[in-house]
């Protein structure tokens, strides 16, 4: 597909001569027959996309075989099959586009055995016959060149891409969608979901979680705290501006508590930054920091997020293994494919993720306390933990407009550095830790399909998504960055006061298109199966409290204070490291006690007796995974999309792809069905009966247990 609206002008970026190059050094590269893309071709372009090159080509490794066009421009390469009719109402591509910034590898092949990785600057030596694209999101795009006089377009196309891949900076490449849809201007567009970019989006959801301890506080909506901060976000009603201005200077890079979420039973999850060791903190300042941890609560529980959890350098080693090893020439045996695939770790990451948030969701559940997720940064492990908490105990964060909200607030809103994180900065701390909570996400879908209203079809575009250079949802570090480049910042300063909703005149939100707006990309019948088939709306009840419990931890003093790391939970004498000496925090051995790991979790711990839920041995709405051996699998139709023969027989969640899927069971039957012999011919069952349910459930289980994942 192509992006832009009818009547969209383009530029024809001028061909340049081709160097020489082996066979053919002694002759300069003939001209192409058609130096000009169809008019067709030229309509399709967004506003600043250049055609660099573009050849007629077959995309292989499918079934059937596509014959198209391969376009290279300053944005992406895309392939364009013959008699694809393009919808002006869906003008960006998801399906067969390559953004530039997603090209992981480019390789050349001619003949059985002539193959060249081509990397940025590289000098391509022969006319190939076909190219590879491996995508960073794992998907494959394989496309050969016809012969007879087009082979100085197959070159052109090649070394097109490969220059653009040189030039190519995510960060630069494009600074959002302005276009208009259907006739519709970008700024009368509604965003589909709150972007949480104005104090009234705040209230609302302070609102609809029915948090009346709180308030919008509008202390950073100049970013004059923190650049990587909300403008807006919920603090404590009893504490003001001033305060937590005074008190966020006492945390790492400014990011102090606030509130994540309110559970409907009366808990608090916070989320914090590191505490600023260098910083000498007043009496009013230790009491203003005291007060947001402790949010009204007289229990107070610290989390240590980054105890028992990968680093960021471990989140990209094992994602890199994984990639590798899921690479369709991967030089994996396959009888050590397995051995392979746990020695990525990717998988004991996915595990000790799930173990932390079901934890912390114990936690959260079975007493009214505050709980307050810390981590250095706040910015990657924090919304990783407090997303998972969230979709484990609110039932209305499995709804896909609640799970899409829940994104926004907690990653895009929160300053997650989608950029750094991703590779579009060029810089060492990459490390694709939200592409690791979708794969959370997915494991949770798996084990618990009738609880979520989205489906894998959903979470894989939201997975590719990332690296489309479309909107400015993934492609800037902090909500200030994306505020800069949309034109939101001004320098008015807005008092925001409940039910006025109207921000000042002149002010200009949402001029920018956001991630969300799907149907930009996908088709309907694509966003259709964004739904899960198998959802139980009972699952998600309109109001649901748990009953009151008994506590399940050691009663402890009016004010009590505990650290949770490695499992356990351990009693702190103080809730601030300033409390005594600003030089606690030396004596690491006092302020951060590390007890033994233990073997079970929390929830095996203090929940293995029903009787502490009564009859019910979970409270409502509260979902708690499996995560120990097979239980933890590979997600195939995400990371083996470059391998289509793996891909053929996977479940669908739809009604077309359960028929496919029967179809496939029926004829592998016909082909594992041995030889009847001819006295037992009239039991034979005609190929083309339906099978049963039961029948059907056999075939499946049989297939689930020995399904790699």
């Amino acid at each position: 597909m192509w992006w832009g609206g009818r009547g969209q002008s383009f530029n024809i970026a001028p061909q340049k001569e081709e160097p020489e190059m082996g066979s053919v050094q002694e002759n300069r590269m003939p001209e192409p027959r058609s130096r000009q893309p169809s008019s067709c071709l030229a309509s399709r372009c967004l506003p600043g996309e250049q055609i660099l090159a573009w050849a007629p080509g077959v995309r292989k490794g499918l079934e059937p075989e596509l014959s198209g066009t391969l376009i290279c421009t300053n944005f992406r390469v895309t392939f364009q099959p013959c008699g694809w009719q393009w919808n002006q109402d869906t003008p960006l591509s998801s399906e067969y586009d390559f953004a530039l910034v997603n090209i992981g590898r480019l390789e050349a092949v001619s003949g059985l055995s002539r193959v060249q990785l081509l990397r940025p600057g590289s000098l391509l030596k022969f006319i190939p016959e076909e190219i590879l694209l491996h995508g960073r999101d794992f998907r494959l795009l394989r496309v050969g060149f016809e012969a007879g006089g087009l082979e100085p377009q197959a070159f052109q196309v090649t070394m097109a891409i490969v220059q653009a891949r040189a030039q190519s900076n995510q960060a630069q490449q494009y600074s959002g969608i302005t276009l208009s849809k259907a006739g519709q201007g970008s700024g009368s567009r509604k965003p589909p979901i709150p972007l949480m970019e104005t104090a009234e989006d705040w209230e609302t959801e302070r609102k609809k979680q029915a948090a009346r301890g709180w308030r919008v506080s509008t202390v950073n909506e100049r970013f004059d705290v923190a650049t990587s901060l909300p403008r807006y976000f919920w603090v404590p009603n009893r504490i003001l501006d001033s305060e937590v201005r005074r008190a966020f200077g006492h945390f790492h890079q400014g990011r102090g508590p606030r509130l994540s979420w309110h559970h409907p039973g009366g808990s608090d999850l916070l989320r914090c930054g590191g505490f600023y060791t260098a910083s000498d903190p007043n009496k009013e300042d230790i009491r203003a920091v005291e007060l947001m941890l402790q949010a009204g609560h007289s229990d107070v529980v610290l989390v240590d997020t980054m105890d028992e959890l990968p680093s960021l350098a471990d989140v990209q080693l094992a994602h890199l293994r994984l990639r590798a090893l899921c690479l369709p020439d991967s030089s994996v045996a396959e009888d050590k494919w397995l051995s392979a695939l746990e020695g990525t770790r990717w998988l004991d990451y996915v595990r000790a993720c799930l173990r932390k948030a079901s934890d912390i969701s114990v936690l959260v559940t079975s007493r009214v306390r505050s709980v307050v997720l810390q981590e250095r940064g706040d910015r990657d492990l924090n919304g990783l933990l407090s997303s998972l908490v969230q979709l484990l105990s609110a039932p209305e964060a499995r709804t896909l407009f609640g799970f899409q909200s829940l994104v926004q607030r907690e990653w895009v809103a929160a300053g997650h550095p989608f950029l750094t994180r991703l590779g579009g900065t060029g810089a060492s701390e990459e490390a694709p830790v939200f592409l690791l909570f979708l794969d959370c996400v997915w494991q949770l879908l798996q084990q618990f399909p009738a609880d979520f209203e989205f489906s894998e079809f959903f979470l894989l575009a939201l997975h590719d998504s990332v690296r489309v250079p479309d909107t400015l949802t993934f492609l800037r570090n902090t909500p200030w960055e994306r505020g800069k480049q949309s034109g939101q910042l001004n320098s008015y300063t807005q008092v925001y006061t409940p039910g006025y909703s109207q921000p000042p005149a002149g002010n200009s939100f949402n001029l920018q298109l956001s991630v969300w707006d799907w149907d930009l990309r996908y088709s309907n019948a694509q966003i259709l199966q964004f739904q899960n088939p198998g959802y139980d709306p009972e699952h998600c009840p309109d109001s649901w409290l748990p009953r009151p419990q008994p506590s399940f931890m050691v009663p402890g003093p009016p004010s009590s204070v505990w650290l949770f790391s490695r499992g356990a939970l351990t009693p702190l004498n103080q809730l601030c490291p300033w409390r005594d000496s600003p030089s606690l925090l030396a004596v690491s051995s006092r302020w951060l006690p590390r007890p033994a790991i233990s073997s079970e979790s929390l929830a095996d711990q203090e929940w293995g007796l029903p009787s502490h839920w009564g009859a019910c041995p979970l409270p409502p709405g509260l979902l708690l995974p499996g995560y120990l051996g097979p239980q933890i699998r590979l997600w195939r139709r995400c990371y083996l999309r470059g391998r289509p023969e793996v891909q053929m027989g996977l479940s669908a969640p739809t009604i077309s792809g359960l028929q496919d899927e029967l179809s496939h069971l029926q004829e592998l039957l016909r082909k594992w069905t041995p030889r009847i012999s001819p006295e037992d011919h009239s039991k034979e069952r005609d190929p083309h009966t339906i099978l049963n349910p039961t029948e059907i459930a056999g075939i499946l289980k049989g297939r689930a247990e020995g399904d790699l994942g």
